[in-house]
């Protein structure tokens, strides 16, 4: 599924389960509450920090994947096509860091 039929299929459950979207404030917290949730998994699991029994049954993926609905809300409810920022965005990334990153010592170990 490619982000422009993503944001079609959020903006299908919201009518469909959802009563409307949560405003723009609230999705922002929810974005926020998200991330963070991914923070402590990564943190946990592939950092230094040790794993709570109450954290092994998170799945990344899962937390992940909140991260994506909730950024797909926003941009609906802002009328952002995001697969065309995407693509404008991986189009600049690509042209303004190829150099920079190929000539960057500290990733050449």
């Amino acid at each position: 599924m490619d982000i422009k039929n993503a944001q079609a299929a959020v903006d299908s459950w919201i009518q469909e389960h959802g009563v409307r979207y949560f405003n723009e404030l609230t999705n922002m917290a929810q974005l926020t509450e998200e991330v963070g949730e991914v923070a402590r998994i990564i943190a946990r699991r592939y950092g230094e920090q040790s794993e709570k029994e109450s954290d092994k049954d998170k799945e990344l993926g899962e937390e992940l994947a909140d991260v994506l609905f909730v950024l797909l809300c926003l941009a609906n409810q802002t009328d952002i096509d995001l697969q065309e920022a995407f693509d404008k965005k991986l189009d600049l990334k690509a042209k303004r860091d190829h150099d920079r990153h190929h000539n960057n010592q500290k990733l050449k170990s």
